[in-house]
């Protein structure tokens, strides 16, 4: 939802990773953005619509990013998205921290225009793993960014760390950064920021998937 700047950008990228994209804004003009080559769905109206987000193809959806230049109307339609039609991956763009500190309890993923850019919603919004938020020059070392599966909540990090081979550099946890020990344990709605060697990458997600081994 949104075809200001930041969304035209991110139905670009997700199209152009072969993504099938619909895209809402309520000024039809908006959609000039896209530029001839965009292949998904215009859909005008309110994002947070329900006969609009039917429309838009909403139930066959896996992700649904709410980018609108509104607070209210982001975390409405992010809402609906998540509690009307139970989608997961839920991205909600809010200018307030405040604001979003409390939605990130909600579990709606929120990102503040102080950190802003499409890639980072796009990170977000794909698979995990599909795409690293950072790697290094040579390629060997990446940083990726996941919510805490389940099976892991209430570990150590130290046991997490030594069975997927990775480390945890922070944790965003209720809308602030903390710097983990090894005694520290994981809590439920945990995102963690993984540190990771390239080729130790699939056993890394394979293990976090998989839940703790103990007695490793």
């Amino acid at each position: 939802m949104g075809c200001g700047r930041v969304g035209s950008t991110l139905a670009r990228s997700l199209e152009d990773r072969n993504h099938t994209v619909a895209v809402i804004d309520s000024e039809p003009d908006a959609f000039r953005r896209l530029g001839p080559g965009f292949n998904g769905d215009k859909v005008a109206g309110i994002g947070f619509d329900q006969q609009v987000l039917e429309k838009a193809g909403i139930r066959r959806a896996d992700a649904f990013a709410a980018v609108s230049s509104g607070d209210n109307s982001n975390i409405i339609a992010a809402r609906v998205a998540r509690e009307t039609f139970g989608i997961q991956q839920v991205v909600a763009r809010i200018y307030d921290p405040g604001r979003a500190e409390v939605y990130q309890r909600l579990g709606i993923t929120t990102v503040a225009t102080v950190k802003w850019t499409a890639d980072q919603v796009l990170r977000r919004l794909l698979p995990a793993g599909a795409e690293p938020d950072f790697r290094d020059p040579s390629g060997t070392i990446r940083l990726d960014h996941m919510m805490v599966p389940d099976v892991w909540v209430g570990s150590r990090v130290s046991e997490l760390q030594e069975q997927a081979r990775a480390r945890i550099a922070w944790i965003d946890r209720l809308g602030e950064g903390m710097l983990p020990t090894a005694d520290s344990v994981i809590q439920e709605r945990d995102e963690l920021h993984l540190a990771i060697r390239e080729e130790h990458a699939a056993l890394a997600y394979d293990v976090l998937a998989r839940g703790p081994e103990h007695g490793y």
